[in-house]
């Protein structure tokens, strides 16, 4: 029976060792905190955004950070494969908006929950509170892990799942890139993928915690177009926030990084409306209000802490009456409706990144197996390698197919 080792018990290593173990291995999994699944409990605001109900070249399309590499991986478990591993251990899950897959009770917890049980019922031993800090080679082959406290574990396989290096407080530290960069392998340098981006606009403060839905958030830098996104955004103390802001973030990351300034986000409030339609749309309230002044004539077109922001972005006194509004004023109003001007100075650390772009670089992994190119027994799974993705489930799929992929040909080494 061959043993293997886990290093890590996030999504992508509790998968590799229901993996490895359904495929007859002895499996023991690793994990630096007190309690595996930490970084699961987080994600979708703490309801576990479990994958995406979508075909697997959907997936793809949403892991812009090297999504074809996983062409096999999401083959040998695909989405529906997770679906049914949870369901089938008395997890139901429900599918919402976007094609999100849930589980029924919104609890994270019950995911966790779920997936120890799989392992206990399988007879994987989970060890918590203990550190790899080395993977043990001989010749061409590993053979082992070194903890910090300098106890070994033997191993015949030696799966390398543990994490990205956001979100540091749930065991994801980086310390998987120090495994493999010892190792020799490649690691492309690590920066934000899905992270919330900071502004120094004056509005700001005042609209800390309003949040929009179905907008139309374009990225420019220094007034050319570089990426959209339609959906739902939130304002903070610190800047902007929410799906997709985080999907435009891994663009702004790069232009930072290509030292662009003048940097903006151009928000459209009304996408649904053609420019006419929209000045069609403003033409009619202002005639419904045509005695109030214009702060409270705009009531049924923007939420009330918008207002002041649109109107100031337009050059408009809100105090003027709607009725002596000109032609040219109201084509400034359609203008900034249509495009409400936020400027973009950077992203948030790392360390507050749902996702880490960059990691072990894929040109040393075998795509369908997840094996080290450079040694035998190796295996990389989920955050720890080059991968990112969008929100909607797309990054936990990526974890928990790696995973399998990984473990299935570890028991097998």
């Amino acid at each position: 029976m061959n043993k293997v080792i886990v290093v890590g018990g996030g999504a992508a290593g509790l998968l590799a060792a229901v993996a490895a173990a359904e495929h007859g291995a002895q499996v023991t999994v690793l994990e630096k905190m007190f309690k595996p699944g930490k970084k699961l409990l987080i994600t979708g605001k703490g309801r576990c955004n479990i994958t995406n109900d979508c075909d697997l070249q959907e997936i793809i399309k949403n892991i812009p950070g090297n999504g074809r590499f996983l062409n096999s991986a999401l083959r040998q478990f695909t989405n529906e494969d997770v679906v049914k591993l949870l369901n089938n251990n008395g997890l139901e899950t429900k599918v919402e908006r976007g094609g999100r897959v849930f589980p029924v009770s919104d609890q994270a917890k019950d995911v966790v929950d779920t997936l120890l049980k799989i392992l206990h019922d399988l007879g994987v031993e989970l060890v918590t509170d203990i550190c790899v800090t080395e993977v043990l080679t001989d010749t061409e082959k590993v053979i082992g892990v070194k903890t910090k406290s300098g106890k070994v574990f033997k191993a015949d396989a030696v799966i390398v799942a543990a994490g990205g290096a956001s979100y540091p407080g749930t065991g994801s530290d980086g310390s998987g890139f120090k495994l493999a960069e010892k190792l020799g392998h490649a690691i492309i340098p690590l920066k934000p993928s899905l992270v919330p981006l900071t502004s120094d606009s004056p509005y700001i403060p005042d609209l800390q915690g309003l949040s929009l839905r179905n907008v139309q958030a374009t990225v420019y830098s220094s007034g050319s177009k570089a990426a959209s996104e339609f959906g739902e955004m939130l304002f903070t103390h610190f800047g902007v926030s929410g799906p997709i802001i985080l999907s435009l973030s891994k663009t702004v990351a790069a232009l930072l990084k290509a030292n662009k300034i003048n940097i903006d986000l151009l928000i459209d409030l009304k996408p649904a409306l053609t420019f006419e339609k929209l000045e069609a749309r403003v033409q009619r309230d202002f005639e419904q209000y045509s005695r109030k002044q214009l702060l409270n004539g705009m009531k049924d077109l923007l939420p009330q802490r918008l207002i002041p922001v649109v109107l100031d972005q337009a050059y408009l006194d809100e105090e003027k009456p709607v009725n002596q509004i000109s032609k040219e004023e109201r084509k400034r109003l359609v203008e900034v409706l249509k495009g409400l001007s936020v400027s973009i100075t950077g992203t948030r650390p790392l360390a507050e990144a749902i996702v880490t772009a960059g990691g072990v670089s894929i040109k040393e992994i075998e795509p369908k197996t997840l094996r080290s190119k450079l040694w035998q027994g190796l295996y990389f799974a989920g955050e720890v390698i080059d991968i990112d993705g969008y929100t909607g489930g797309y990054n936990l799929q990526a974890a928990f197919s790696t995973g399998y992929a990984a473990g299935t040909a570890a028991a097998y080494q």
